[in-house]
């Protein structure tokens, strides 16, 4: 059976050209555009306003969905829910939708599992399948959007921080987020995008280069070679040197702040002298004497592939007074999900 091509994968110029070739007034492909986006229609079905024999068309020739809920969890204290979604090909990813007091924040996935083997993370665990298409990448957004306003809510903030490396899939996962942020659209600003990379030099660098204003945060985890190359093998090729230029480039560039991300492993990297080392390398990132450098803790999620155990809450306050020395502003941020496997590091593709 041949598979339709999904909607989603297509920018607005693509769906103005196809429908052209149909003999359609400009126009429609607009109204399509706004369907999907702003009124987050679903179906060939809900575009009334639409002659039928486009609706017609519409269904003889795309899909409308390729993400199947398998699975829903919610965690006990009712902010953090995930879902399983199965994909055309039978794959898996999850997504993750979090509930704060002002903010509603989407964790979406650009891969089925992750290449990078992260020695912590249950997707490094999983090892590389396949990416995900830029339509597979929104269509996990605009799935939570639906969901929220029904409930009269809607999303506020993405991180591209699920399962996969954004950076490795790097095209698909920007032509995902210039869909989302279409004026004409979903309109989701720029600035409330984040993107996660374990640090990928090549595309950090075309990355700053773009001047775009999505936010980027690197998963740092060490602040010294051997210790980064033996939990995060990426580093044997591009060692913290290399990285941190890199770094140092984006900040002179586009003059915006990175975020580093470090799980706190028990008496791996949770010492005072990381924490120096790691204030150290930071101290660089500074503009007319301002730090455009944060540091985001959190204490280490279990998965089942790794035996180290999160850092004590002393350890890491220990570590925090350590980089606020520097300079440095730093937060220990607070686990969310962990009973349903929906922490940073657990998400595997796969039922729990």
């Amino acid at each position: 059976m041949t598979t339709l091509p999904l909607i989603y994968d297509f920018d607005l110029p693509s769906l103005s050209a196809m429908l052209s070739d149909w003999e359609e007034p400009e126009y429609r492909a607009r109204q399509l555009w706004q369907g999907l986006y702003r009124r987050l229609w679903d179906s060939p079905n809900q575009f009334t306003h639409l002659p039928v024999s486009l609706r017609q068309q519409l269904v003889e020739h795309f899909s409308f969905s390729s993400l199947r809920p398998a699975a829903e969890l919610s965690s006990k204290d009712g902010e953090t829910h995930k879902i399983l979604f199965l994909l055309l090909d039978e794959q898996s990813i999850e997504t993750v939708l979090m509930r704060y007091a002002q903010r509603r924040t989407l964790c979406i996935s650009t891969q089925v599992g992750c290449g990078m083997g992260c020695v912590f993370c249950a997707t490094g665990q999983v090892g590389f399948h396949r990416h995900l298409s830029s339509g597979e990448i929104v269509e996990q957004v605009l799935y939570f959007a639906r969901k929220l306003a029904a409930q009269g809510e809607r999303v506020t903030n993405v991180v591209v921080m699920g399962m996969g490396e954004p950076f490795h899939n790097y095209q698909a996962t920007l032509q995902a987020i210039d869909r989302l942020n279409h004026a004409e659209g979903f309109g989701f600003g720029e600035r409330r995008f984040t993107i996660s990379t374990v640090g990928l030099v090549p595309l950090i660098r075309r990355f700053a280069n773009e001047g775009r204003q999505i936010n980027l945060a690197i998963s740092l985890h060490a602040a010294d070679d051997d210790l980064r190359s033996s939990i995060l093998p990426i580093n044997r090729k591009y060692h913290l040197d290399m990285l941190m230029e890199a770094c140092r480039d984006y900040v002179h560039k586009t003059h915006r702040r990175i975020s580093f991300e470090w799980a706190l492993i028990r008496n791996v990297n949770d010492s005072p002298e990381q924490a120096r080392r790691l204030g150290e390398r930071l101290r660089a990132l500074r503009l007319n004497e301002s730090s455009l450098s944060h540091v985001n803790l959190i204490l280490l999620n279990p998965t089942q592939g790794y035996d180290g155990k999160p850092a004590t809450q002393e350890r890491a306050h220990a570590f925090q007074t350590v980089l606020k020395e520097f300079g440095i502003p730093c937060t220990i941020r607070l686990r969310r999900g962990i009973d349903i496997q929906a922490g940073c590091g657990q998400l595997a593709g796969k039922q729990t």
